[in-house]
């Protein structure tokens, strides 16, 4: 028989449901990504009891699988004492001109579009030991960064 006219079962069309992949490396966090990575632990173990959609359960599962691994792993690190950039300081640099202001946060508290970024990302792993008034290439660029200003951000 053609392949054309077999019927198929619908599971065959579903996308494969894989673990949410864990960051590389180790679990940094600030004492306000510990907060937030034991307040999503909470939240979901509490919205799962509420559950009964089997698809609904398996899908939170998965996501509080992910995040207990997170709280279990996580690293709280000791404050910067703002000298020179460290995980939690809050920088002020110049990028090609451009004033701009960032906070080094772990994987799980990290959000560019509020200025946390990432320990990981390569503009992070570029600014990290660096000095007010330093200057660093970025990007294949010569100075591209001079690091403006340094301050504890108070996790």
């Amino acid at each position: 028989m053609s392949v054309a006219f077999r019927r198929e079962s619908d599971d065959e069309h579903l996308e494969p449901k894989f673990e949410l992949p864990i960051p590389p490396g180790p679990n940094l966090v600030t004492a306000r990504g510990q907060a937030q990575i034991r307040a999503q632990v909470a939240e979901l173990e509490a919205v799962l009891q509420g559950l009964s959609d089997e698809d609904a359960i398996k899908a939170t599962r998965r996501d509080l699988r992910y995040w207990r691994n997170r709280q279990a792993t996580m690293q709280l690190m000791e404050e910067a004492d703002g000298a020179r950039v460290a995980f939690g300081s809050t920088v002020t640099f110049r990028l090609n001109g451009t004033e701009r202001t960032v906070t080094i946060v772990g994987n799980d508290e990290a959000d560019p579009a509020a200025g946390l970024l990432s320990f990981s990302a390569p503009l992070s792993r570029t600014l990290m030991e660096a000095e007010p008034g330093d200057t660093l290439d970025f990007a294949n660029v010569n100075d591209a960064i001079e690091v403006v200003s340094i301050r504890v951000s108070g996790n």
